[in-house]
């Protein structure tokens, strides 16, 4: 194991040249730096801070301490969402004192210097970081988001660690940030599924869940797929991996930009999995735990809605029956913002959609108590709304998901999941 060696500024932090706070940030840093047995740290261009949900009084604590200690970011910082949707207070089920808890833990990030972006997709907003640059990001999907598909390079770091390398500006040069880490474990063999269901989301949900359970913390490969992957594809794949298992990287070869040929990420003696259509259906119904037909609540925006998925969303909404079951809608307030604009938003309201911003409908208690079954589109919100709000799980596509809450009931197109 290498002995990490510090720079005169790391040093210095140390020894309180920029404050307590850096201090004992960075202290934080080097301790995980030294179990990792990372040779170095590296500077960062950006963090993302995972830690914003009011958990308890240890996390209000710890950012409470280093505002109080004059902490400051070093580099540009966003903030994943929080247990409060602070435009829309109402909506959420939470008795005052958590409440009052949840709005200081994100006022004291806001006063840290982080912008109060309130995203879990922050690779939806202006900034992204390019190409291998290093980045501190939290959150699951974030993470695999920034490796994979930016080809930006950034570890799991969870909540203490997100903040204290956004105000030290350094990490331990370990894991997805070396190339030795970010080659292929596994691959997925895709080339037996339809063009068609692999249009779809949700199919990429589903095949991300499957990659998770196989790949475990390790890097999947996929192949065999059309060059036309979208972005939101890649977000619903990654997010569901990275749920599922706990992956932080994984390559499609000829989209995503660290993968222009399978050569490139893997080994020749790789394992292989081959995907059939049947397997595909079988983690679609085993990620649905409908107990029947009937749905309650339509819940999409896991992760965050895109702008690309409001127009789509609103195109099916658009000049059709009004939905029958309630509808959630969850995004970040600079999305909202461009979906106001151009007129999608408004089509998703008077449907009678409920549109949620800053925190997460599998998370904080937003659905209505009476609500037992929900339809989506999300691999991750399948996989984490049973055990964490108690709502059963009907998957399915977009498509499927509108034509769902206007009838009342799970209504399936068989055809597309037989691809």
């Amino acid at each position: 194991m290498a002995e990490l060696a510090l720079s005169e500024e790391d040093k210095a932090v140390l020894a309180g040249d920029r404050g307590e706070a850096a201090k004992l940030c960075l202290r934080l840093v080097v301790a995980l730096a030294e179990v990792r047995g990372a040779p170095r740290l590296l500077a960062v261009d950006s963090a993302h801070v995972d830690g914003c949900l009011f958990h308890g009084q240890a996390g209000l604590d710890f950012v409470e301490r280093l505002r109080d200690l004059g902490g400051r970011v070093a580099v540009p910082t966003t903030l994943n969402v929080g247990s409060l949707d602070l435009r829309h207070p109402e909506v959420v089920r939470a008795d005052p004192e958590t409440a009052a808890g949840a709005r200081r833990q994100m006022a004291a990030y806001t006063a840290l210097g982080c912008t109060p972006t309130w995203t879990c997709a922050p690779y939806q907003l202006t900034h992204r970081p390019a190409f291998g640059t290093h980045v501190a990001w939290a959150e699951s999907n974030a993470i695999v988001f920034a490796n994979s598909v930016l080809g930006a390079r950034t570890d799991r770091y969870g909540d203490f660690l997100d903040i204290a390398a956004a105000v030290t500006g350094r990490v331990p040069d370990a894991g997805l940030h070396r190339d030795e880490h970010r080659r292929a474990t596994i691959r997925l063999d895709c080339a037996a599924l339809s063009p068609r269901l692999l249009g779809e989301d949700a199919a990429w949900g589903v095949l991300g869940h499957l990659a998770g359970r196989l790949a475990g913390s390790g890097v999947p490969v996929l192949t065999g797929v059309p060059a036309a992957v979208t972005e939101d594809q890649l977000k619903a794949f990654g997010a569901a991996a990275a749920s599922s298992g706990g992956v932080g990287l994984f390559h499609v070869v000829g989209v995503t930009p660290e993968a222009p040929d399978l050569a490139t990420v893997a080994s020749p003696d790789l394992p292989v999995h081959v995907v059939g259509a049947a397997q595909v259906r079988a983690i679609r119904d085993e990620l649905t735990t409908a107990r029947g037909a009937i749905i309650d609540a339509l819940c999409l925006g896991t992760p965050h809605f895109s702008l690309t998925e409001f127009e789509r969303l609103a195109g099916l909404l658009s000049g059709g029956e009004p939905l029958r079951v309630r509808a959630y809608v969850t995004t970040s307030r600079a999305v909202l913002a461009e979906a106001e604009r151009l007129g999608h938003a408004e089509t998703v309201r008077a449907a009678g959609g409920r549109i949620i911003v800053d925190t997460c409908t599998y998370i904080t208690p937003i659905v209505e108590p009476d609500v037992r079954t929900a339809m989506t589109n999300s691999g991750k919100w399948a996989w984490y709304a049973p055990g964490n709000i108690g709502v059963d799980v009907a998957l399915g596509s977009l498509a499927e998901c509108v034509a769902s809450a206007r009838a009342g009931r799970i209504v399936r197109d068989e055809a597309l999941w037989a691809g």
